[in-house]
């Protein structure tokens, strides 16, 4: 079975590595899509995937009549060269696979839809002022001490991206506020929080409205970002915002390279077309984070 399983992986790092294609009948169309995007926007970026590697980690078995059930926990990894420069791309993702003792009849990354809440408005004016000075140093350094684990300080969600993405703000200062209003400020306590501290499409309407402590200025294009800054993704271009990563580096044509949690990744380029919920109608918002010394 284990070795049913790393087969099936490592055809997927042929595909990337070697641009090897193999007779994959149990690979999800959306799967093949995202690593032809992938290998595409390597070669679009002069970049190269020089070795692939994958661990996996069985889970769970359910015997259904002629097949097995099997939920396991694939962890990838990438070698990446960028012009004269190297570093390692980490994807960690929980799938699902039928099969038999011979055979891959299906194997699938899980999906984990978030549910949507809406931002609601607040008057900054009854907030209480405090001087916000962002340490970008340490809020990198919480997203890359945590992107594949869970901070028991914080609640953890099926659907982790924006906590985690919240942690790593507050981790670099950004002080909570609106408490206990779950549609005002950024929060969590007391075993509850704010819309904006865990839901995309709230984070997305919260960093460009907030005007005082944590606040987002929205820039227009992903070169512009820092690490410390913020990537928002309307995967359908319709409006709804789905997914939030962390900016944690740039590669050597400036571009972001991000970290983020659901499906946890480790300096994944900022672009996600190699995700299977990507699609041609997306749509992205960038925020440099704002403190209080910077102008707007």
């Amino acid at each position: 079975m284990n070795e049913l399983l790393r087969t099936a992986a490592e055809s997927r790092l042929d595909y990337v590595v070697n641009g090897k294609t193999r007779h994959l009948p149990f690979m999800s169309d959306a799967e093949k899509l995202s690593l032809e995007r992938k290998a595409e926007e390597l070669n679009e970026r002069k970049t190269l995937a020089i070795k692939g590697s994958s661990k996996i980690k069985v889970t769970d078995i359910k015997e259904r009549g002629d097949f097995r059930e099997v939920q396991y926990i694939l962890h990838e990894k990438w070698l990446i060269q960028n012009d004269d420069s190297f570093y390692l791309e980490e994807k960690i993702v929980r799938r699902l696979a039928s099969l038999t003792d011979t055979e891959v009849l299906e194997d699938l990354a899980e999906s984990r839809p978030e549910v949507h809440q809406d931002f609601e408005a607040f008057d900054d004016e009854d907030l209480e002022r405090k001087g916000f000075y962002y340490d970008r140093m340490a809020a990198v350094q919480y997203a890359e001490r945590w992107w594949n684990s869970h901070n028991s300080q914080y609640k953890n969600f099926d659907v982790n991206c924006t906590n985690f993405v919240s942690q790593c703000l507050r981790s670099g200062g950004a002080q909570m506020r609106g408490y206990p209003g779950k549609g005002t400020g950024w929060w969590m306590q007391n075993n509850t929080w704010s819309y904006s501290w865990a839901v995309a499409h709230s984070m997305n309407l919260f960093l460009p409205r907030s005007k005082t402590g944590l606040r987002g200025i929205k820039v227009g294009s992903a070169e512009e970002l820092r690490p410390g800054d913020v990537v928002c993704y309307d995967f359908e271009g319709d409006g709804r915002f789905d997914h939030t990563t962390f900016v944690v580096a740039k590669d050597k044509n400036n571009m972001p390279l991000v970290n983020a949690q659901t499906s946890n990744s480790r300096m994944r380029y900022w672009s996600y077309k190699d995700s299977t919920a990507y699609t041609p109608n997306i749509r992205y918002s960038f925020y440099r984070i704002q403190d209080d010394s910077e102008k707007s």
